[in-house]
């Protein structure tokens, strides 16, 4: 029985650069969650000729989310559901399925980085048949039918048993169970040297992997434990958990603590890599050394060769405005294809799919490639291990003589947290409109040499997107500000301060921003509209 209820619409619904992300409470409100899953199926046609995919990173709250999905579609007459065995998937893996079963679309319940619990945050990523996040003229069609939704369809059944892998029918929905990891396990396989790296597992190498409770637990010990060797225990924080134990599943130097010091410590291991919530952000440690995004982006890159699946070559490499420069001078230096795409990896899609590109990152701790249309914590993990156990050589050194080479860009990113939005417009109003005044002048010996919004022209389908505000610097030196579409309270300011340098290489990044970041502040007048003395966060 199909059941139609009246409903009335919420006006924030509208989706930020990866779907759609709440306070748990309130995508817990009457109808809140229905009424956006209904204006998603509003927007696609011929829904009785559709598949999906749904699963998810297991916070709370994403069992009963999932159950209400199954019932929509049924109502909506979606032909065929494949579901994640007890509603996981990571949105890697996520996409690997999309792609290789020819889907149209995909729902992962997760918000990505951000905590979980009844007192976090809950969200949910649409993906298209590209296998990647859905374009900004589908997010905005469903943001329209958001504002007008009167009704929803679902169906009267019981829950699905997620637990059992298999397939059954409902109405005219068949509906499928499915085992979330051997897919991609099976797709890692293709592009790495398995016996290889089981070599390096196997030895004296000392190697953990943080889960940080959450998706990726699974694949992990799947991959790095079963496969590959590595002694049991390895992966740290592998339980999937709804408040993922408390942690803040971001892995970067302030949430992921417990992983650094341990890495800083006497007993350190040789490696480390975290991934966040959904398993699509990494962070890269050595013993007693952290690799920044940026520069993670640009290693691998230079050391494509190095993997089995790249041996013949790549197409190019592109990175997020805000993400540091220093991928550039490699792909300069490989005579390969380089581009500079807003936030967002639906930007990179394009750059894939028309073989512009084969590798991509942005600075918030994201890298992947072409294999899918995600970013891929557990492929930059095992790209990492490739170069080692091929190379021989430490983190420490990899990175080292990487800068000796094409000199080092120090950087940093300060988040300015929870502002008002309306300030936030207001601060980035004004200090777009004063861009043109700045080029000339000098701050603490920088001397300002251009000064503009950010318009990324795509070459693909010519559309034209204007994403922060840069200002670069004689000597090199970059400043960067954008808000940040990924919080759930308020808007994030992020600058992003760079400075290249081929000497001092392992100096404090600190240190040697310290003056670029007060002059960030002093340009943007961040104190002046919104009280704040220093960022909330530097990472």
């Amino acid at each position: 029985m199909i059941n139609i209820v009246k409903t009335t619409p919420y006006s924030d619904q509208k989706m930020g650069t990866a779907g759609l992300r709440k306070k748990t409470a309130i995508a817990m409100q009457e109808n809140y969650f229905e009424n956006f899953m209904q204006s998603i199926f509003n927007t696609i046609p011929a829904l009785d000729t559709k598949s999906f995919l749904i699963g998810g990173d297991g916070r709370y709250y994403n069992t009963i989310a999932i159950q209400k999905i199954i019932k929509i579609a049924i109502a909506n007459g979606v032909k065929k559901l494949y579901i994640g065995q007890n509603g996981l998937v990571s949105t890697p893996a996520g996409s690997h399925i999309l792609l290789k079963n020819h889907l149209d679309g995909g729902f992962v319940l997760s918000a990505s980085h951000n905590p979980g619990g009844i007192d976090g945050d809950f969200g949910i990523k649409y993906a298209n048949a590209s296998g990647g996040q859905c374009q900004p003229d589908e997010s905005a069609a469903i943001y329209e039918q958001t504002k007008i939704i009167t009704e929803y369809k679902i169906a009267v059944c019981d829950d699905i048993d997620l637990s059992k892998l298999g397939t059954m029918t409902y109405e005219n929905t068949e509906i499928e169970i499915i085992d979330p990891y051997q897919d991609y396990i099976s797709l890692m396989k293709t592009i790495f040297d398995f016996k290889e790296l089981k070599t390096l597992l196997t030895s004296n190498f000392k190697f953990v992997f943080d889960a940080m409770h959450g998706v990726t637990g699974p694949y992990a010990q799947k991959i790095f434990e079963d496969e590959l060797g590595a002694p049991h225990g390895s992966i740290l924080n592998a339980n999937p958990l709804e408040d993922f134990g408390g942690l803040h599943p971001d892995p970067n130097l302030i949430y992921a603590k417990s992983l650094v010091d341990l890495m800083y410590s006497d007993n350190a291991p040789d490696f480390a890599a975290a991934n966040d919530g959904d398993g699509d952000r990494n962070m890269i440690l050595g013993n007693h050394f952290f690799v920044n995004p940026s520069d993670c982006l640009s290693i691998l890159t230079d050391n494509y060769k190095l993997i089995p699946a790249y041996q013949k070559g790549i197409f190019g490499v592109a990175k997020s405005a805000a993400t540091s420069s220093a991928v550039k001078r490699v792909a300069k230096a490989l005579n390969i294809g380089f581009y500079e795409v807003p936030t967002g990896w639906k930007y990179f899609i394009h750059l894939m799919d028309s073989n512009r590109i084969t590798f991509c990152g942005e600075e918030s701790f994201g890298t992947g490639a072409s294999h899918i249309r995600e970013k891929d914590g557990i492929w930059a993990t095992l790209f990492w291990l490739s170069i080692i156990a091929k190379t021989k050589k430490t983190v420490k050194e990899i990175t080292l003589e990487h800068w000796q080479k094409y000199g080092r860009y120090y950087y940093l990113r300060n988040d300015y947290e929870a502002i008002p939005q309306d300030i936030a417009d207001k601060l980035m109003a004004d200090l777009e409109q004063k861009l043109p005044s700045l080029v000339g002048q000098t701050f603490a010996g920088y001397t300002i040499s251009e000064a503009h919004p950010f318009i990324y022209n795509d070459p693909v389908d010519k559309s034209s997107t204007k994403n922060g505000l840069i200002v670069h610097f004689k000597d090199g030196s970059r400043i960067v500000y954008r808000l940040s579409g990924t919080g759930t309270s308020g808007a994030t300011l992020r600058t992003y301060i760079e400075r290249y340098v081929t000497d001092k290489l392992l100096e404090e990044p600190e240190t040697m921003l310290k003056e670029l970041s007060d002059v960030s502040r002093t340009i943007s007048e961040v104190t002046k509209y919104t009280g704040k003395q220093k960022p909330d966060i530097i990472t």
